[in-house]
């Protein structure tokens, strides 16, 4: 009978002490944000790298508008011009880096028949294209005997943070102006 009762107090000690630790709500707070944490800084850097990512893809768009709107509002352009209208997109991207820039502006003239072809290319950080090279414009502004300025800013964005998972995202945007002065931008050296 001893051991029965031994059992039973043991027993109920034990019922007493669970009933007590369903109450207790000490620890109830700590255990919530330990589950919580880590979701909630996900979140957070999450939406920071998203935020970066539109502010340069904002920055790239700025760079095509101003790169076309610089060279439209010229009759012609010379080397040092060129060179200094390129290099000023470093004042229109910051803070941000531009190593991973490439700019690329082309005087596209469109002959009597409506073919487009490059008359003159100029590039930082990539490739410019071949002169009297065909390309293919918006129907729009295809029209025949006139110019278009096309500027085409690119940036490698690679995430600080997300860079291992999505790798680099290549920001791509371009414009199309008409000269301002004149009917065309002359490129001279």
């Amino acid at each position: 009978m001893t051991t029965f009762m031994t059992t039973f107090t043991a027993f109920s000690d034990l019922l007493r002490r669970m009933s007590s630790f369903r109450r207790n709500q000490n620890g109830i707070a700590a255990v919530e944000f330990a589950m919580l944490a880590p979701l909630m800084i996900v979140l957070y850097l999450g939406v920071v790298e998203i935020t970066l990512g539109i502010s340069i893809q904002r920055k790239v768009t700025l760079t095509a508008r101003t790169v076309a709107d610089l060279v439209s509002r010229v009759t012609t352009i010379n080397n040092s011009d060129m060179s200094n209208l390129l290099n000023a997109t470093t004042a229109v991207l910051a803070p941000f880096s531009t190593s991973p820039l490439s700019v690329r502006v082309s005087a596209v003239s469109i002959d009597a028949n409506g073919v487009a072809r490059v008359t003159w290319s100029d590039a930082v950080n990539g490739t410019q294209r071949a002169v009297n090279s065909t390309v293919t414009l918006p129907s729009a502004l295809n029209v025949a005997n006139t110019q278009v300025i096309w500027s085409e800013v690119t940036y490698s964005y690679t995430p600080a943070l997300g860079g291992a998972i999505a790798g680099t995202i290549n920001l791509f945007d371009q414009l199309y102006m008409r000269p301002r002065l004149s009917d065309t931008v002359a490129r001279t050296i």
